[in-house]
């Protein structure tokens, strides 16, 4: 493996937490006091997999700690109002998987003011000194509006690519095959917008999964046709009179629509847009991984409830 193509890796927690969460039934593993620990242990093979795979240098791991107390609730108190908070048992889970990622040498991240978005993004900008690629392991999409520069893409770590013969849209990092990887081309080609313009495309159509408010009767369609004139929201609203002579079909609807929804597609642009000036870091090298505890570890996975995992880092150790 040539050293000089090898990726950080910035993590989106939730994600994977949440994938194992819903696919592994708690009664596999108990906790010494009866909590169910089937995400722990289910995100704790993930990390264990992904170190052994990829060997990473540097690498963070963000998470979500703002849900309620998020800056853009200040900004729409229906921003992401349609989420259920983490019941005792879930909370337990996610203290859980933030504590092994830190024993398994990670640098983790966590805010009560910015969401996990924020902080990836706030990391890939400071990332961006090194010439080294980055990786964005998640399975938002929404993710591709910080991928700026085209060795970095997002990476769907865990999926399954249907079509292993197919080559990937950037040969900049053949070496990796695993899941499925998203560069600056691919985004554009998945939205029909370039990555840049992803906050002014769901300021347009809206963000369901996040109960971000779109333009009625705006559509993906629509939506692609206006960001391929104009280079940004900013821009449709300065030069709103131009859409008429778009190829577009009902323009003059579309223009009322536009100048009727002015103030919400604004605020809309604001929730969809990721923080990337969070200071979180001094210097890339403050991602290098660490090297783990094999006591604190073992005890963690004995609390847990399972011990087979008690010597899964012996390459960690053995590598430092």
């Amino acid at each position: 493996m040539n050293q000089i193509h090898k990726p950080s890796l910035l993590i989106d927690a939730s994600i994977y937490i949440f994938q194992y969460y819903f696919a592994l039934p708690d009664h596999w593993f108990s906790e010494k006091e009866s909590w169910p620990t089937a995400a722990v242990y289910g995100y704790t093979n993930f990390l264990i997999r992904l170190l052994k795979e990829q060997r990473p240098e540097r690498a963070a791991v963000c998470f979500d700690e703002s849900l309620e107390s998020c800056f853009r609730n200040d900004i729409y108190t229906q921003y992401k109002s349609s989420r259920v908070l983490p019941d005792e048992s879930l909370a337990f889970q996610l203290a859980a998987c933030k504590k092994v990622t830190s024993l398994l040498g990670f640098t983790t991240f966590a805010s009560k003011t910015h969401e996990a978005d924020d902080l990836l993004g706030s990391l890939y900008q400071s990332l961006r000194r090194s010439k080294k690629p980055i990786a964005v392991l998640t399975r938002d999409k929404d993710l591709g509006q910080i991928i700026l520069r085209e060795q970095d893409f997002l990476w769907d770590y865990s999926a399954v690519n249907e079509d292993q013969g197919k080559k990937s849209s950037n040969t900049i990092n053949p070496y990796i095959e695993k899941g499925i990887k998203y560069y600056p081309c691919d985004i554009e080609q998945k939205f029909g917008v370039r990555p840049q313009q992803l906050s002014d495309y769901l300021a347009l159509v809206g963000d369901i999964s996040d109960d971000i408010p779109g333009v009625p009767g705006v559509g993906k369609v629509t939506a692609k046709s206006l960001l391929g004139h104009f280079a940004n929201i900013e821009a449709i609203l300065s030069n709103v009179d131009e859409i008429g002579a778009l190829s577009i079909r009902g323009g003059k609807g579309l223009i009322e629509k536009i100048i009727a929804h002015k103030e919400q597609i604004v605020m809309a642009k604001k929730l969809a847009t990721i923080v990337t000036t969070l200071p979180l870091i001094t210097a890339v090298d403050d991602l290098v991984l660490k090297k783990p505890s094999l006591i604190q570890y073992q005890k963690f996975c004995k609390e847990m409830g399972f011990p087979r995992l008690h010597n899964s880092i012996d390459f960690l150790l053995a590598k430092n």
